[in-house]
């Protein structure tokens, strides 16, 4: 029989896992992640981060745009011009995750 420790660790194990799980659902895939890292610099238009993603393909970057956008990590600006401007700037929960974008990038350049 488990004692009232390793049941109480199992529950917050379980919490954690729901909670990463959680996150990254809300932040989404790899282009997610190197999107916000173009955008914890300064605000961007589309094709800005289209040339500083190479490899990304436009629908891509579209979908993950829009998947940032309803989770409300970026905010889409639009400006009636001609054509149309559209920028994009991180939200403060956008924001909030650049610490973890950090360690992210010291843990890679660790280990590859």
């Amino acid at each position: 029989m488990e004692n009232s420790d390793e049941i109480n660790q199992q529950v917050l194990d379980k919490e954690v896992e729901c909670s990463i799980e959680k996150a990254l659902d809300i932040i989404g895939g790899k282009w997610s992640f190197l999107v916000m890292k173009e955008l914890f610099d300064e605000k961007k238009r589309f094709g800005e981060l289209k040339k500083a993603l190479q490899g990304v393909s436009s629908k891509a970057l579209t979908d993950t745009l829009r998947h940032l956008e309803k989770n409300e990590i970026i905010i889409r600006t639009v400006f009636p011009t001609v054509p149309v401007t559209v920028e994009y700037t991180l939200t403060e929960k956008g924001k909030d995750f650049h610490k973890i974008l950090k360690e992210m990038k010291l843990w890679g350049a660790k280990w590859t």
